[in-house]
């Protein structure tokens, strides 16, 4: 039977390398992804995934084994990722960066668009919304990500970043706010929420404004 979470934390606060190698591979692919998600730059995502394990295991002793693990360590990923985007211009996120698993380009694909017209759209309708994803500030941006393309629930998101419940959906509804904003100010009117276009594509798109 394999090892709890809590079970290989206590193992390697101990002193087990074994654990500690256990952990990183059990979670590395989820905290890559999420950080890559959010920086849209896979180098950089592999070593600020790096820095997050390191941070992790320094202070793995203050993680509290009543709580999921895993919402622990990508509380420290996401603020590894904030702290890097703070430090860095937006201008320099690239739209064109592919991050891992699924990215937001297929999810709003739709391939049911019946003509080159509609798919030169949805190209279009991508590009614009990945752009107002990479306008919005760091932690409205987590949030869309965790929620959207993460599908974490509100819980869960409540637990990975130490917030009340009530500040988690009032930020989530300010970054839908924002996000729909931003889309105006490219050219967009979203006939529905904007962080929804992220999951369902094609259900009511956006329409252009000009």
């Amino acid at each position: 039977m394999a090892l709890t979470d809590a079970e290989l934390v206590a193992r390697a606060l101990a002193g087990s390398q074994d654990a500690c190698r256990l952990l990183v591979a059990r979670h590395s692919r989820v905290v890559f992804n999420l950080i890559a998600r959010m920086v849209r730059d896979p180098g950089v995502a592999e070593e600020l995934a790096q820095d997050s394990f390191v941070k992790a295991f320094g202070a793995l002793r203050s993680f509290d084994p009543s709580y999921k693990f895993s919402n622990w360590l990508l509380r420290i990923a996401q603020n590894t990722a904030i702290d890097h985007l703070r430090r860095v211009r937006p201008e320099t996120v690239s739209i064109d960066a592919e991050a891992p698993g699924q990215p937001i380009a297929d999810l709003l694909v739709d391939e049911r668009a019946r003509s080159p017209l509609d798919r030169a759209e949805q190209r279009d309708l991508r590009e614009a919304l990945e752009t107002a994803l990479a306008g919005l500030r760091p932690d409205y941006r987590r949030l869309v990500v965790l929620r959207y393309l993460e599908d974490a629930s509100y819980e869960d998101i409540a637990a990975m970043l130490d917030l009340p419940l009530g500040t988690v959906k009032s930020h989530l509804h300010r970054a839908r706010a924002e996000l729909a904003r931003l889309m105006e100010d490219s050219g967009w009117a979203p006939d529905r929420d904007p962080a929804d276009e992220v999951c369902n594509p094609g259900r009511g798109p956006a329409r252009r404004t000009g």
